[in-house]
């Protein structure tokens, strides 16, 4: 076991003892256990998978959708901060690709690299968002 914590910018989405975290980095999906080797790493928009027991199935897992951020392990210590985070079940499914579908049409209007940007990195978010949302609603 080692300890997580997962901040936001609006507050601490989870703090406590773990078997196992997956997590988005930059370089791809990395599975932290406890006795990791130090590393600093940069987050990305995907999902974190917080295992609390060994023997837990991915029912049992807790998921968020993230938004970017930085990782840190050290001393047993896992700590992520991120710009955006939201455990599975705070996420409305519906709600989620309704937004999908607005960026989506914004990305399809944008007239300039700025507007194309935006609108895939909501794209990008949204997705994320409703994928965590369905995950969590399949294991129910």
């Amino acid at each position: 076991m080692f300890e997580f914590k997962l901040v936001s910018i609006s507050g601490v989405k989870f703090a406590g003892s773990v078997y196992q975290v997956t997590l988005p980095t930059a370089d791809g999906q990395i599975g932290v256990l406890a006795n990791h080797m130090p590393l600093v790493s940069v987050a990305v928009n995907g999902s974190i998978i917080v295992k609390k027991n060994a023997r837990d199935n991915d029912s049992d897992c807790e998921y968020f959708a993230v938004n970017g951020g930085a990782i840190e392990v050290l001393d047993n210590t896992l700590s992520v901060l991120v710009d955006e985070a939201e455990q599975a079940d705070e996420i409305n499914a519906s709600e989620a690709e309704k937004a999908l579908d607005r960026a989506i049409q914004m990305k399809n209007e944008a007239k300039d690299e700025l507007s194309l940007e935006k609108a895939q990195a909501l794209i990008d978010r949204s997705q994320v968002r409703l994928e965590v949302a369905n995950i969590k609603r399949r294991h129910k």
